[in-house]
């Protein structure tokens, strides 16, 4: 089933350049995207790509980080998946013990609790203990962790275009399959 409505938590770790066009690949399929951004997001955003919240096409509306009462908050509030990109391992740590201290933490403790796919783009090198056993609790819950690593096969032109592939496969995982974006077909004649 093609989402048509999903939950961008963005925060704190750097990645911007990934937010901008997986925007871009939710609007071209009509997907209604609402976010959220968290206060070191907003910071990193600005530092990344010179951008403010509000200047990033492609979202519906924004919640504030702190609003408890907003749709997200609520498994009746329908959300087809939830993506956190980038996701600090701050908040992964947050969403793995349970903790919601803010909306972006209970939004993905709901999708778990809901069975929604979540997908956390955790952006971090080098990953210690912690960090990994965060990881595997949370692919037990039913997360899905898809660190932003870019492939060079497909041998992309430049930043933008590996930062659409990989905005094309965090798609993927929603079940949004984006038919015009670049995918292995093998090598002919390998040896």
């Amino acid at each position: 089933m093609k989402p048509s409505r999903i939950i961008l938590g963005i925060t704190g770790a750097t990645g911007m350049l990934y937010v901008p066009p997986l925007l871009d690949l939710l609007a071209g399929a009509d997907v209604e995207v609402d976010a959220v951004i968290s206060d070191c997001g907003r910071q990193v955003l600005k530092i990344e790509q010179d951008l403010l919240p509000e200047e990033l096409t492609g979202v519906t509306r924004w919640f504030d980080a702190a609003d408890f009462t907003a749709p997200a908050a609520s498994g009746s509030s329908c959300y087809d998946a939830m993506v956190i990109l980038p996701c600090t391992t701050g908040t992964m740590g947050a969403i793995a013990g349970g903790f919601s201290g803010n909306l972006i933490h209970r939004a993905a403790d709901v999708s778990l609790k809901e069975r929604r796919p979540l997908i956390l783009a955790v952006r971090e090198t080098p990953l210690n203990r912690t960090h990994l056993v965060n990881m595997l609790a949370l692919l037990d819950a039913g997360a899905v962790i898809c660190p932003p690593m870019p492939s060079f096969y497909l041998k992309p032109k430049d930043l933008d275009g590996m930062a659409r592939q990989f905005a094309g496969r965090i798609c993927d995982q929603i079940g949004l399959h984006i038919a015009d974006l670049p995918r292995w077909q093998g090598v002919e004649d390998a040896e």
